[in-house]
């Protein structure tokens, strides 16, 4: 079956958008826990439960967290979409079922995904505490990795639309990495197979979004889990679901994200990797913060009665307002922005800017403005 289909028949339609809590996947838990599968595996610092879900009985064991960081949900979107396909029964499960055994931490900081935030209720980064391990969240995921002891790490992140695939222009749609195991960035063996995994990765989904894939800085952070995990000698790979043209939603960047783990698992268990593709691993895109969400180009402004020609940018806050993620656009930047691309772009051609207030762009202030009084941009987009 093409991983269009396979998506199209699995996508779990009961969660969609960027705002996931544990409130949203408490049903599909219940749904799951047909014969105590899903476990409450610690409390979160304001008391929540943290669940797991394991199923399988292969040799060989994958460990998989999602939403680390709370507004970072387009994976745990993905992850119920691929447990969907391990539950259908279909050949390709069974077989994926007898090769693996998968544990799986759907939201691992559900006080950060209530609140919309990349921390838990403390204000800790939990990316950042996996050496003092002051947080339960953190407590949780360490214990499970000692317990469980897994043959691959799967940790599963968003990032921002800030990030491009090298300077192409094209946004880094999904980005990934085989995090250091030491100040050197050395490849040892362990290291060396999660970037063959990546590698065979960036192959397939070539044919689904060429030149949209970045491989994320690999500078060495023994308090980051994945350098952990690697230090420690499980291979680890960083998933990071980030931009496609126009969904802010993350909707398009679900699916691949779901290419990508059922991907895994099938150049795993047909054991398709090479002996060593670390320069392919290479040759991938560095990602790279190129990009902003709008970019206004050959604008003319008046500046103390000076007038230029000049360039402004405006970024989307994503804000949490009653249940429900509201994108507001704001001036950032002003000035030439070389080698800056905007995932919306206007070339003004010389007409004057004006606000309610200035005739100029104020950093900060929203991106509702007037060229030549007569085109009306209301939150960064031309208002029609």
């Amino acid at each position: 079956m093409k991983l269009e289909e396979l998506f199209n028949q699995y996508k779990e339609q009961s969660i969609e958008g960027r705002y996931l809590t544990l409130d949203h996947i408490q049903p599909l838990l219940d749904k799951l826990n047909t014969n105590n599968q899903v476990k409450v595996i610690g409390k979160s610092v304001l008391d929540k439960p943290i669940y797991s879900y394991e199923i399988g009985t292969g040799k060989t064991r994958i460990y998989l967290w999602s939403q680390m960081h709370g507004n970072e949900s387009t994976t745990t979107k993905a992850l119920f979409d691929f447990i969907n396909v391990l539950n259908s029964g279909s050949d390709i499960a069974l077989k994926m079922l007898e090769t693996f055994t998968f544990y799986c931490i759907p939201i691992l900081n559900p006080d950060g995904a209530a609140l919309y935030t990349r921390e838990n209720a403390n204000k800790i980064d939990l990316n950042r505490d996996s050496q003092n391990l002051t947080q339960p969240e953190s407590i949780v995921l360490r214990k499970v990795f000692e317990e469980f002891k897994p043959d691959y790490c799967f940790n599963l992140h968003d990032q921002r639309t800030i990030f491009g695939a090298g300077d192409t222009g094209k946004p880094a749609t999904l980005s990934f990495l085989a995090p250091s195991y030491n100040e050197e960035r050395e490849v040892n063996p362990t290291r060396l197979q999660a970037i063959n995994l990546i590698a065979g990765l960036n192959d397939v989904l070539q044919e689904y979004i060429p030149g949209q894939i970045g491989r994320f800085d690999d500078s060495f952070n023994i308090n980051c889990i994945g350098d952990t995990f690697q230090f420690l000698g499980v291979p680890t790979i960083l998933f990071e679901a980030g931009h496609y043209r126009n969904d802010y939603s993350r909707e398009i960047t679900r699916k691949f994200l779901f290419f990508s783990l059922f991907s895994s698992f099938k150049i795993l268990s047909e054991n398709d990797l090479v002996h060593n593709r670390f320069y392919d691993y290479l040759n991938i895109s560095q990602n790279k913060v190129v990009f902003y969400d709008f970019m206004y180009k050959n604008v003319k402004i008046n500046y103390d009665g000076i007038e230029i020609i000049t360039n402004f940018v405006a970024q989307y806050r994503e804000e949490l307002i009653g249940n429900k993620i509201e994108f507001n656009a704001y001036i950032v930047e002003v000035g030439e922005l070389e080698n800056y691309f905007g995932h919306f772009e206007y070339d003004a051609e010389g007409a004057s800017y004006s606000d309610d207030f200035n005739n100029f762009p104020n950093l900060n202030q929203k991106a509702d403005f007037y060229l030549n009084k007569n085109i009306k941009f209301v939150n960064g987009l031309i208002k029609t």
